[in-house]
């Protein structure tokens, strides 16, 4: 995967939501657990999302919509919200066949609040992909997992669907597969993810803004501790697999200064890590929309200079990623990895 297929491209520059699915109006409740949040199955038709739809360089796949991470910088919560608005009407929960059906999220949580509490199972999504999913339409392009919503999260566990899908690419040959997660969890499926880069050009991603546990509570609400995402890593790269650390979103006067940037690159590099991608904060409309009160409240100093910088655009300005880019560089030069950020 390279570094350019992370960052939004000029003629997409608004964030375009991914492609959704008609839906029935009433969907089954699978679970509910301890954390208050609800598994509930979404039934789909197609699962691989094409460059032609989300204006990116590769084509995605999403086993979950919501996640429990609780990440405020997280552009995917509208899609979240589109596609409980196409799956839900006004009307009271029901119940059929013995299964609970969700028409509505609950009456008192936001949009915002239901990304994290109401998380969308496409259960069937491993045999969608077995009937759907052609190499050849394909045409060398990457197709990479968690693009939007992580596929270790902790639904994971229970509905093991990422692991299914990998299975299911098990069947097919030669194609360029990437994997993105914050979650330690990916290690459980080293076996899979082992045979898999027999088969296919395979490249793992494991995301981690920061070292800072504290700073980045604040930032992701539940997401995995660092140290255990860089376990992780090691876990992987010790395993021979292709993996390394992606650096995002760098977030400006939080998590972009040297100290910070570099304790990043030496974890990676003593992790075994074979690259080090990254991708600085943009702020499209739904990442604003939870980035931004999330800043006025924990770092109201910080309020005045991302006005400046952000305004109503995307990114933080040439001047400023031109900038970034050169620190970047020199640390990936100091740390022993590539210049570029291709394999």
């Amino acid at each position: 995967m390279r570094l350019g297929a992370l960052r939004v491209s000029e003629r997409s520059r608004a964030q375009l939501g991914l492609p959704l699915e008609p839906v029935p109006h009433a969907l089954p409740v699978l679970e509910t657990n301890q954390r208050g949040a609800r598994f509930i199955a979404l039934p789909v038709r197609r699962v691989l999302n094409s460059p032609a739809t989300t204006g990116m360089g590769f084509w995605s796949l999403n086993p979950y919509v919501g996640c429990e991470f609780g990440c405020s910088y997280c552009y995917a919560r509208k899609t979240h919200e589109w596609t409980m608005e196409r799956a839900t009407d006004a009307q009271a929960v029901g119940r059929t066949g013995g299964q609970t059906k969700v028409i509505a999220s609950a009456a008192k949580q936001s949009p915002w609040e239901a990304f994290e509490h109401e998380i969308l199972v496409k259960h069937a999504a491993p045999e969608v992909l077995l009937r759907t999913l052609d190499p050849a339409k394909l045409a060398g392009a990457e197709l990479v997992i968690g693009t939007a919503t992580d596929p270790y999260q902790p639904a994971e566990r229970r509905f093991l669907l990422t692991r299914r899908l990998l299975e299911a690419l098990l069947r097919f040959h030669g194609l360029r597969l990437g994997v993105i997660t914050k979650s330690p969890l990916v290690t459980r499926d080293l076996d899979i993810l082992t045979r898999l880069s027999q088969r296919h050009e395979l490249s793992i991603s494991i995301s981690l803004a920061s070292l800072d546990v504290a700073l980045l509570r604040r930032l992701e609400a539940r997401s995995p501790a660092p140290h255990a995402r860089i376990r992780a890593l090691e876990r992987l790269t010790r395993a021979g697999l292709p993996a390394g650390l992606l650096v995002a979103p760098i977030l400006p006067g939080l998590t972009d200064s040297w100290v910070a940037l570099a304790a990043l690159f030496e974890a990676a590099r003593k992790a075994g890590a074979r690259f080090v991608r990254d991708g600085p904060l943009r702020l499209g409309p739904a990442a604003r929309a939870g980035f931004l009160p999330l800043l006025e409240r924990e770092f109201p100093e910080l309020v005045a200079r991302y006005q400046r910088r952000y305004g109503g655009n995307v990114h933080a300005g040439k001047d400023y990623e031109h900038a970034l880019q050169r620190r970047l560089a020199a640390l990936r030069e100091a740390f022993g990895f590539a210049v570029t950020s291709d394999r």
